[in-house]
């Protein structure tokens, strides 16, 4: 039995920092297992976190400086936690931090120059999983749910809370996923007005109140009557999320506690109209699960009949990176690891450019 040693590097749009997860990864007589074995989180400074925030607006000569720069401090930061904790690579699988999202115009941009990574690293390295499917007419996102699918399986319904929510699923021997709408980004950026990184536990969204015009305005977003496949990034949050926010003259209790029931209204959503039984589960990840108030929230909304489960809160921090180091896996062995059935692309393909140290 091959075991691949993989390093997985993950950088989501809420901006936390780069979650690195170092696992092992193998093939079953029924599919795929894996086992994690070191872990970290490193936040960005404020410097970097606002580079990244604000790249979308640098001119093309100033954002490929960048994404060399941005790639070579990922190569640090791999080759650091690969150092303290002792660790044989075979490659890295690294999805980069996203800057572009259009892919109705045909592009995706995930920064983090995977030769300077290598280089830096001095590790073969896997990333820009999203190009090919976007060249074959796909949105390239959501990428996670192969991995839903190979490692999660016995779920009705994953669920990821990042800086965006989206969702996947079974349906007729495919898998089906697209972005529901917001989760983190809204959060983060209200509480960044009174310099909070984030509402630990959702305690200051506990202590507010619904304001029903803020609610009515987000739960009326165009996007959310598009059909799916369909993905959103950055510039739809700062042209159509931002501007709703800025002008509700309110508390930031009241603020976090609206956009709450917003995220929660929008999943429970989605969840009833693609519920096919009684009984079900919704497997719950990313940085929204560890929002208390948010998962109460969440729970009461969907209903009794279904279970909002949490993982360990290993899995919730750290799962995209697994999946990226999956990713990077069936790369390596040349195997389907973008689906068509989720991204609306004309076929399934194999994403990721393979880059080697010189």
């Amino acid at each position: 039995m091959k075991i691949y040693k993989v390093l997985g590097l993950m950088s989501g749009t809420s901006l936390d920092g780069l979650d690195l997860t170092y696992c092992h990864i193998w093939k079953t007589p029924t599919g795929w297992d894996f086992d994690i074995k070191n872990t970290d989180s490193i936040p960005y400074s404020d410097t970097l976190k606002e580079k990244l925030k604000n790249a979308i607006y640098l001119p093309a000569d100033t954002l490929l400086e960048f994404h060399n720069t941005y790639g070579t401090w990922l190569g640090k930061q791999s080759k650091e936690f690969i150092k303290t904790h002792e660790l044989e690579a075979h490659f890295i699988g690294s999805h980069g931090h996203t800057t572009h999202h259009q892919p109705q115009k045909g592009f995706t941009f995930q920064i983090g120059s995977g030769q300077h990574l290598a280089n830096e690293s001095g590790i073969k390295v896997i990333c820009d999983f999203r190009s090919n499917d976007v060249a074959l007419g796909g949105q390239g996102a959501p990428l996670v749910p192969l991995g839903d699918r190979l490692f999660f399986g016995q779920y009705d319904y994953c669920l990821n809370l990042g800086g965006i929510s989206n969702i996947s699923f079974e349906r007729n021997g495919e898998r089906l996923a697209y972005d529901i709408g917001l989760a983190n980004m809204i959060l983060n950026h209200i509480t960044q007005k009174i310099n909070l990184n984030y509402d630990k536990d959702g305690a200051l969204a506990r202590k507010g109140s619904i304001n029903k015009p803020m609610l009515e305005q987000l739960n009326n977003l165009e996007f959310y009557k598009l059909p799916f496949p369909k993905s959103i990034g950055f510039e739809w949050f700062v042209a159509q999320v931002v501007p709703i926010v800025e002008a509700n003259d309110d508390n930031i209790e009241n603020l976090l506690h609206t956009s709450i029931h917003h995220i929660c209204d929008q999943i429970a959503k989605q969840v009833e109209l693609q519920k096919n039984k009684t009984e079900n589960t919704l497997f719950v990840t990313g940085g929204g699960a560890l929002n208390g108030f948010l998962m109460e929230t969440l729970q009461e909304k969907v209903g009794s009949n279904t279970k909002v489960v949490k993982p360990t809160n290993l899995l919730v921090e750290f799962k995209e990176a697994l999946i990226f180091a999956l990713m990077a896996v069936l790369r390596e062995e040349n195997s389907i690891n973008c689906l068509r059935s989720v991204t609306g692309a004309k076929r399934d393909c194999s994403g990721g450019v393979i880059y080697l140290p010189a």
